[in-house]
């Protein structure tokens, strides 16, 4: 089975067409929002691990479901002891703006917590999104539904890449603006009709 990263799940949320094109095609573009992005990840990946009291953190922990065909790096985990002795993972994401208005960042962090409970044999039932912008935690908690949004965001990834089919463009003000492989994917061209585009194109070519 081919591995699907975690990052790609965000990828594939925010627009199926942006995951099939990196994921397929291996179609990559920077701009500001991506750049921010790395720079802030790389503050946070230093690696290695501290301990305060009863939490563990560790920095670019490496992650894996086999099963599921899973494999990523987490930003950090929290490793929690509790009286007992028994340590529970808190996976953390990074972003560098705001809360979104989809779950695209919340599944990715489930993703994570499916991968640690593999792992390490566990139920981890929340995690936290921070993000750049707020400069705070957002809690998540992994419940039914964002598992079941998780798991099927996973299986509709596994059959786009089963598939070899890049999704056509759906335009989208707010997502398409921002989107760096825009020039890519050309949006606005390729979601209209075929015919009437190539008619307005050799009227045009006419005219000139």
């Amino acid at each position: 089975m081919q591995a699907l990263y975690l990052s790609r799940l965000q990828h594939y949320l925010f627009c199926p067409r942006q995951f099939a094109l990196i994921e397929l095609e291996c179609a990559w573009e920077e701009n500001v929002f991506t750049a921010e992005g790395q720079v802030m990840h790389e503050k946070v990946n230093s690696g290695g691990h501290d301990t305060r009291g009863n939490i563990k953190t560790v920095r670019t922990l490496r992650l894996g479901h086999e099963a599921l065909g899973l494999e990523g790096v987490a930003d950090v985990v929290e490793y929690h002891t509790d009286d007992n002795g028994t340590q529970t993972p808190f996976p953390i994401e990074y972003k560098r703006g705001k809360p979104k208005s989809h779950r695209a960042d919340e599944v990715q962090l489930c993703a994570q917590a499916l991968c640690l409970e593999d792992m390490h044999d566990c139920t981890v039932s929340e995690g936290a999104l921070f993000y750049g912008k707020t400069r705070r935690r957002h809690n998540v908690n992994f419940d039914d539904e964002l598992r079941k949004v998780t798991l099927d965001a996973i299986n509709d990834c596994r059959h786009i890449i089963e598939s070899g089919e890049t999704p056509k463009p759906t335009y989208s003000t707010s997502k398409c603006r921002n989107c760096s492989l825009n020039d890519i994917c050309h949006p606005k061209i390729f979601n209209k009709n075929a015919s009437t585009w190539l008619t307005k194109k050799i009227n045009t070519s006419l005219k000139e």
